[in-house]
């Protein structure tokens, strides 16, 4: 037994009958700290940019541009996880150099995870997502997956979805930032196509070289890569606002297999480059589909002849089958 100094009072012969012991209070534990890249997309302010930062973000829910599903499903490419209008529920953060020395402006590639925490949304719910996501891609086949796609149960709210689409969003407005030095002197309407074309390709805007080499006029390592002859060799030059010179823009953008591929989005996108966008939308795009062709759809095997020919081929075929159907007739009633 313990023993105490003569003199010493026990705290529990204090203790009186009707009193009642304190609970333990259970220490929480603390809530992760917020990496760089939440801060920064916290950060943002709509007067950072001379458009509508929400008619962006209905551009992008839009099913001409992205797709809606509220449960995740595979990229039709990569088979990776996506959520609501294309938001990549498994990516990791990844180092993005800025090749440009005259832009200051660095890249922000953060995580999935980090996105998914700058919405506001519980990491554990994520992983129970993604849990769900690969038990079902184990099990289902590409054809299994189209079927039941538009079926899912939702795994998230159409509102939780447009969250995702603003932090997409506003991502693809930082980085744009970082893909042109003269990000600030363009109109609203350019600085939407940006925004737009940034979070539709990701790091894969990096292989635009020349369209990348004439938004950035002057000297730099994409000008020297594309073979343009730099206006001013020792720094950049104030952005063009001329039509001729955006009417190369758009035309860079309309050579490459997505605008081919992806008519419909390329023409609303291309068009927003236009000076006179902002005039006149409608004849913008008009301007854009014209020029723009649709892709030829390549078809496996040999060269298929044209209906005219098919039908003519067919015709004769059919001749010769019933002229020679008459001749065994007829040697048949001679034998006979």
């Amino acid at each position: 037994m313990a023993q105490s100094a003569p003199g010493a009072t026990d705290s529990s012969a204090q203790t009186t009958p009707g009193d009642v012991p304190a609970p333990l209070v259970l220490q929480e534990k603390p809530e992760p700290a917020p990496s760089p890249a939440v801060r920064i997309l916290e950060d943002f302010k709509d007067a950072d940019v001379k458009f509508d930062v929400v008619e962006l973000e209905e551009i992008l829910r839009d099913r001409r541009h992205e797709g809606w599903v509220l449960a995740a499903y595979p990229d039709p490419k990569t088979g990776q996880p996506l959520i609501g209008a294309g938001f990549s529920l498994d990516l990791p953060a990844r180092e993005h150099p800025q090749p440009d020395p005259l832009n200051p402006h660095p890249f922000l590639e953060p995580s999935s995870a980090d996105l998914w925490q700058a919405a506001g949304f519980d990491p554990a719910r994520l992983d129970g997502i993604l849990k769900v996501f690969y038990e079902r891609r184990r099990e289902w086949s590409k054809r299994t997956w189209r079927r039941q796609m538009m079926n899912l149960p939702e795994q998230i709210s159409d509102d939780e979805a447009i969250q995702l689409v603003s932090v997409g969003a506003i991502q693809a407005i930082y980085n744009a930032r970082a893909y042109c030095r003269n990000f600030d002197q363009m109109t609203g309407p350019q600085q939407m196509a940006m925004a737009q074309l940034v979070y539709q390709m990701g790091v894969n805007l990096e292989h635009f070289s020349s369209f990348l080499a004439l938004v950035n006029p002057g000297a730099g390592p994409r000008a020297e890569a594309v073979g343009l002859t730099a206006t001013a060799q020792d720094g950049p030059v104030a952005l063009d606002g001329t039509a001729e010179y955006w009417t190369g823009v758009q035309k860079s953008l309309m050579t490459t297999q997505w605008a081919r591929l992806y008519r419909t989005r390329a023409i609303s996108v291309i068009a927003m480059l236009d000076p006179a966008y902002g005039d006149d939308p409608s004849a913008a795009e008009r301007r854009v589909g014209v020029t723009l062709r649709p892709a030829v759809v390549r078809r496996r095997g040999r060269h298929r002849a044209t209906t005219r020919e098919v039908a003519a081929m067919t015709t004769h075929r059919g001749h010769e089958k019933k002229a020679g159907h008459a001749s065994v007739r007829a040697k048949s009633r001679k034998r006979a």
